[in-house]
């Protein structure tokens, strides 16, 4: 008996850390001791809070580099990190504090920002709601889908991948209970990368991959 897919929703909240920077070597500083937690918001939080943040930079340290170091060639640089790629935030953290010290050897100079444009760091802290709503059947996730709040898209496909086993999205390990039928489903899904598209984007293209697999 397969149990049913218990629609959740959330909201991410940040919480200020009190930690700043104020150049790039301090950033690095900060890197290597700030919490995991810190390190997520500042790449995840932008999905869900509303913002005016600039759209060519998925991670608010890109965002900064550009904005508050007025370095594109070093924000470009780490707009090209995608969490995904790494088992951990752990992992992540390393390849962050690499890219810019391949910076700083770059610069005889350390860039500095301006007061009011320093670097804040935040840590998050989710927060989950439960919809109330069952599924328990595929059909109904393809009927579903396109009604989910941007909140159940993150956790569900974004955030589950800190708390499945296989690293894996919700949906991908419920469907995996229907047996092999929903292969090709499953291989479609785990193409898509949920960093670069907004929650909105990824919503309707998970809505147009399982209506193409699931039969009304």
């Amino acid at each position: 008996m397969i149990d049913p897919f218990a629609v959740k929703d959330c909201a991410l909240i940040a919480i200020a850390t009190g930690q700043r920077a104020h150049n790039l070597r301090e950033l690095r500083d900060r890197l290597e001791t700030t919490s995991a937690g810190c390190i997520y918001y500042h790449f995840w939080g932008g999905l869900l809070r509303p913002s005016f943040d600039d759209p060519e930079y998925q991670n608010d340290f890109a965002v900064w580099a550009y904005h508050g170091l007025n370095d594109r060639f070093l924000a470009e640089r780490l707009a090209l990190i995608d969490p995904t790629e790494f088992a951990n935030m752990e992992g992540l953290r390393r390849e962050l504090i690499e890219v810019i010290e391949e910076r700083l050897d770059e610069n005889e100079l350390v860039p500095w920002s301006s007061a009011h444009q320093q670097f804040h760091f935040m840590r998050s802290q989710i927060v989950v709601f439960d919809s109330r709503i069952r599924l328990t059947k595929p059909e109904q996730l393809r009927e579903y889908i396109p009604r989910f709040t941007v909140g159940s898209i993150f956790y569900h496909f974004v955030d589950a991948r800190r708390r499945t086993p296989n690293r894996s999205d919700d949906f991908t390990e419920w469907l995996k209970g229907f047996g092999n039928s929903y292969n090709k489903l499953l291989e479609q899904i785990g193409n898509l990368d949920p960093y670069f598209k907004s929650l909105t984007e990824l919503r309707l293209h998970l809505s147009s991959i399982l209506e193409e697999n699931i039969p009304t």
